[in-house]
């Protein structure tokens, strides 16, 4: 080709290329994009606070709470798989997870991303094959006899071996990583629940478990393939190369231990969950085929270990912070179980709190909420769009693009929580009398459990369960933190403290 000509058509390509990407960017309300590579440098340079970036990218927007931006600046790839909307507003909330259900599923990405982990499990699917667990488990969960079942494994976790080793720690004034004990205490009552199996993590040896190591460095790897271009991660499993060398190893250790489970179950059927499922058959009238169950089973431990423990790291962590919150805490702890248990406080620490103890404690489940409302155990999620739409406050969003909403920046925005959007004020989730717990009137204020068809089954037991543990720490041990260690964010699919929660066990004296 002449050396001539050749110029011209780069030049003219360039310049075709240049004026698509300037109409392209100057519709784009978010981070700064540039050409090919859109926002992915931002995205790198933020990686390890991407919580905190997005809430700020939110913040800068105004009361809009959302904005637009594109990871892949090419012509035919930008509105689709490179192109996300960002949103924290309620209306736009509200607008994915009901009004417009049908049209915001999973999508191909997340799915494909999260397929190995979680293949076609309640939280990884759509459409039939989630509603049928969706039914199953919905009438599971509102059993009796589950919850009398997550009553029985919480007390005997907390009594025979989370008050053990606190107590142990407080005498040789040793410090614990109390956010490693809770995903222990969590992770055993969930695999109890779910497939009848207790792997007993929380013990005084706290002794390794191959199980929860692969499920947590699987979590993390599937994690890497949302945040960043499909064909990157593709590429390493091909190669198999990185996270995607230590994902296959961890699941090969997950599936190994979720068959056993399994084997165990057909042989000696229980009231856990998964024997429940052995019995029951998808919409074709069939059974459940093994690998169904052990992505089934798998969801639930996902859904049941990360979010209670992690709420509750961080729960523990602002009680400590506010000592009026603690108070009040306590000030509500004495007056039940006093009505329960008399008033000698030696006979309130005898045995956990009953289930419905704890269902009478209004103000610790408002800290819980509020806990919630700041640090959210799942801080995002993302949405597919099948067909072109128009959110309520006129953001046009393409069909085959992303919508994320960012549950963690909804707590942190001003025009929807007002001016003390940032403090921790347990009282905003109670009535002017203080009596009695009332979530905001616009429920898409609040989707720490998720919201409309999809709304988390396991809400109540969640409450309860946390209501419980909290309970037995706080009656027992002032907690401080230990000096000079740092309480951040790790960047996963739930919000754990990246270096854990140590912190000293100061035994209390209750009066």
């Amino acid at each position: 080709m002449d050396p001539l000509l050749l110029l011209f058509s780069l030049s003219a390509a360039t310049c075709a290329y240049l004026l698509w990407f300037y109409l392209l960017a100057r519709n784009l309300t978010g981070p700064k994009v540039w050409p090919v590579f859109g926002s992915l440098p931002y995205l790198f340079l933020n990686r390890k606070r991407m919580h905190d970036w997005i809430a700020s990218n939110l913040c800068s927007t105004g009361g809009a709470a959302t904005y637009q931006t594109c990871t892949i600046a090419l012509p035919f790839l930008a509105r689709r798989q490179g192109f996300y909307t960002v949103t924290c507003h309620p209306k736009n909330i509200e607008h994915v997870l009901r009004t417009r259900f049908d049209n915001y599923p999973k999508g191909p990405t997340w799915q494909t991303a999260f397929h190995d982990l979680l293949g076609q499990g309640i939280f990884n699917s759509d459409g039939d094959t989630w509603l049928i667990q969706r039914k199953t488990a919905a009438l599971e969960f509102t059993t009796r006899t589950l919850r009398q079942a997550m009553a029985r494994w919480v007390n005997r976790t907390i009594r025979t071996r989370l008050w053990v080793i606190l107590d142990k720690a407080a005498r040789d004034h040793t410090p614990v990583d109390l956010q490693d004990l809770l995903l222990r205490l969590t992770f055993d009552n969930i695999c109890g629940l779910t497939f009848g199996k207790d792997p007993e993590t929380l013990s005084p040896e706290m002794p390794e478990n191959p199980f929860a190591i692969a499920f947590d460095t699987a979590t993390e790897a599937t994690l890497q393939r949302l945040i960043y271009p499909g064909f990157l991660w593709r590429l390493k499993k091909v190669l198999m190369i990185g996270s995607e060398d230590r994902l296959k190893k961890s699941l090969q250790i997950v599936e190994n231990y979720m068959n056993e489970a399994i084997d165990a179950r057909k042989e000696k059927p229980s009231d856990d969950l998964l024997s429940r499922f052995l019995k029951k058959r998808d919409m074709d009238g069939n059974l459940f085929p093994i690998s169904v169950l052990q992505r089934i089973a798998l969801n639930f431990v996902l859904a049941g270990r990360d979010t209670s423990s992690v709420a509750l790291s961080w729960f523990f962590w602002l009680v400590m912070n506010h000592a009026r919150v603690e108070e009040k805490i306590l000030r509500e702890l004495k007056t039940v179980l006093t009505e329960s248990r008399g008033g000698e406080p030696k006979r309130w620490m005898e045995e956990p709190l009953t289930f419905d103890e704890a269902e009478k404690l209004t103000y610790l489940k408002a800290a819980l909420a509020e806990t919630l409302r700041l640090y959210p155990s799942v801080p995002e999620d993302f949405k597919y769009v099948i067909t072109d739409d128009v959110l309520p406050d006129g953001t046009f969003v393409p069909a085959g693009s992303t919508v994320t909403y960012s549950i963690y920046s909804v707590g942190r925005m001003k025009a929807i929580w007002g001016e003390d959007c940032m403090e921790f004020r347990p009282e905003r989730w109670l009535t002017a009398g203080g009596d009695r717990f009332e979530p905001p009137k616009d429920g898409y204020k609040f989707v720490a459990f998720n919201a409309g068809p999809r709304t988390c089954l396991g809400k109540d037991l969640a409450y309860l369960q946390m209501k419980s543990v909290a309970s037995a720490v706080l009656l027992r041990y002032r907690l401080s933190t230990v000096p000079g260690h740092r309480v951040e964010q790790k960047m996963s699919l739930t919000l754990f403290m990246k270096n854990g929660l140590r912190v000293y066990l100061h035994p209390r004296t209750l009066a």
